[in-house]
């Protein structure tokens, strides 16, 4: 099964086109995302990922505007691929916070350790692999 976050949108977020707009819908899937890489993975002992982790890349792809009406939406998260020094999480973000609700929105980020003294991408420690798999199960689309 997926991590499923629920995120709400704020009114701010809306666009004049009465829809979340791209810059907003991507901090969204950042506030999915956060709790696990520097909360839950802080709580299992696992403190570098809050010093360091920069976006290598980011996909995302619209089915259908989200709107803002005062309820959560749901965002589930997934491993798209697991690498030395990086991995891909895929989203799926329904317009509401059901599993039933329309899928909105399809997006990927690719992300990386960082390490700030060094300025440069680390790799991954064993630990965090483990954290990282047991926590996204792995997307077989």
């Amino acid at each position: 099964m997926a991590r499923v976050m629920l995120v709400r949108p704020r009114w701010s977020d809306m666009d004049s086109f009465r829809h979340v707009n791209h810059a907003k819908m991507v901090t969204l899937l950042e506030e999915a995302r956060v709790p696990m890489l520097f909360a839950d993975a802080g709580k299992a002992g696992l403190s570098e990922f809050a010093k360091g982790i920069v976006v290598v890349s980011l996909t995302v792809n619209y089915h259908a505007p989200v709107v803002v009406n005062g309820e959560d939406i749901r965002i589930e998260m997934t491993m798209r691929e697991l690498k030395f020094s990086s991995f891909t999480l895929g989203y799926k973000v329904h317009n509401g916070p059901s599993e039933s609700d329309r899928v909105a929105v399809t997006a990927s980020t690719r992300l990386a350790p960082y390490d700030t003294a060094t300025e440069r991408p680390r790799h991954l420690s064993d630990a965090e692999r483990d954290f990282l798999q047991a926590h996204l199960e792995e997307d077989t689309a």
